[in-house]
C-alpha cells in the first residue's frame, strides 16, 4: 500500500470543506492535482472514500471511519517533526552521563549549572560511579560519555584528556605526619593503610608505582568507595592515598591532606566516549563546555 502524506492532507481538507475548490486552497494544490491525489488514495485503500453527485460531496461510511484516523496521522506527523526540531534546537531532550564520584561531587555541579543556564529544557542524568563502571556504561550505551580516569588504550573507546590529577595522602587530624608539609610514600609504608578493593584501577596504579620503588604498603582495611575510605581515615583507622579531586570532601570530614611524592603518582582525567556511537547534540554541547573549561 502506497499512501502519502499529501494524499492524507488532501482527504482531510476535502472532508472538512466538502468542496474541492476550498480544499485546493487549504492544501495549495490545483483542483486537478487534488482530484488525482484522492483517486490514488482510493485506489491504494481499495474503495471510495467520497460519494460524489452533481450537487454534493459527502464521505462514504468507510470515509467517515477513516477520517479520525487520518486526522490523528497528520497530528502525529506534525508532532514528530516538531519534537525532532526541538531536539536539534536543544529545546528538549535528555543527557545521560557518567562521572567518577570525586569529579561528580566537586567540579561537575558548576559545569551543569553553566549548561543548564544555556539549555534549561535539557534533562540531565548523572551516574556518579567508579571509573570501571563509567567505562562499562559507555560500552553498554547507558551513558553517552563519562568523565573519569584514562581507561588506557582501547579500540572501542576514545579519551580526551582534561587535566592530570596527582595523588595526595589523607591523614587523621591528630596524626604525627600532619606536621610535615611534604610526605614520601616511604613515610607511610608502615602505617595502617586503607585502600580501594581490587580490581580498582586506582589501587592498581598505586601498587604498580610502589612496586617499581620496592615499597609495600600495610593494607589493613579496604572499601569500595573513596567516600567510605575518607570516613575511615577521619575516625583514625589509618591513612590512605587518594586523587587530589577528593580534597574538598576530605576536608569536610576533618581529614588532613598533604602532597605525597617519591614516587609521584598521578593519572589523567578526561572525557570518555564510544568510538562507534555518535553523541547527541545535547551531549556534544556539554562535552565542548567541559573541554573549554580545562583548555586554558
Amino acid at each position: 500500500m502506497n499512501v502519502t502524506l499529501k494524499q492524507i492532507r488532501a482527504f482531510v481538507a476535502i472532508a472538512q470543506t466538502s468542496s474541492f475548490a476550498q480544499a485546493s486552497e487549504l492544501v495549495h494544490l490545483s483542483q486537478p492535482a487534488l482530484s488525482i491525489s484522492i483517486k490514488n488514495l482510493e485506489q491504494s485503500v481499495g474503495g471510495q472514500l467520497f460519494a460524489r453527485t452533481t450537487r454534493s460531496l459527502v464521505l462514504t461510511p468507510e470515509g467517515k471511519t477513516f477520517l479520525p484516523v487520518a486526522k490523528r496521522l497528520l497530528t502525529d506527523w506534525d508532532t514528530a517533526f516538531s519534537d525532532l526540531n526541538n531536539l536539534f534546537a536543544l529545546n528538549r531532550g535528555t543527557l545521560t552521563m557518567a562521572a567518577m564520584p570525586s569529579f561528580a561531587s566537586t567540579l561537575l555541579p558548576a559545569h551543569i549549572q553553566q549548561y543548564h543556564q544555556q539549555y534549561p529544557a535539557i534533562n540531565i542524568k548523572v551516574h556518579d560511579v567508579i571509573a570501571e563502571d563509567s567505562v562499562a556504561m559507555i560500552r553498554s550505551g547507558e551513558a553517552e560519555f563519562a568523565v573519569s580516569f584514562d581507561p588506557g588504550q582501547s579500540e572501542d573507546l576514545d579519551f580526551e584528556p582534561l587535566f592530570t590529577d596527582r595523588f595526595i595522602v589523607a591523614l587523621p587530624a591528630n596524626h604525627p605526619l600532619v606536621k610535615q608539609k611534604n610526605i614520601r610514600w616511604q613515610d607511610i609504608a608502615n602505617e595502617p593503610f586503607i585502600l580501594l578493593q581490587r580490581p580498582s584501577s586506582i589501587r592498581q596504579l598505586i601498587e604498580q608505582a610502589l612496586l617499581e620503588q620496592g615499597i609495600e604498603l600495610q593494607v589493613e582495611f579496604e572499601a569500595n568507595q573513596l567516600a567510605t575510605i575518607g570516613q575511615m581515615v577521619a575516625t583514625g583507622l589509618g591513612v590512605s592515598a587518594m586523587p587530589a579531586l577528593c580534597q574538598t570532601q576530605l576536608h569536610s570530614l576533618g581529614v588532613i591532606c598533604r602532597p605525597i611524592a617519591e614516587p609521584t603518582v598521578s593519572r589523567r582525567v578526561g572525557i570518555i566516549t564510544s568510538h562507534r556511537a555518535p553523541l547527541s547534540l545535547a551531549a556534544q554541547e556539554f562535552k565542548q563546555l567541559i573541554s573549554r573549561a580545562y583548555s586554558a
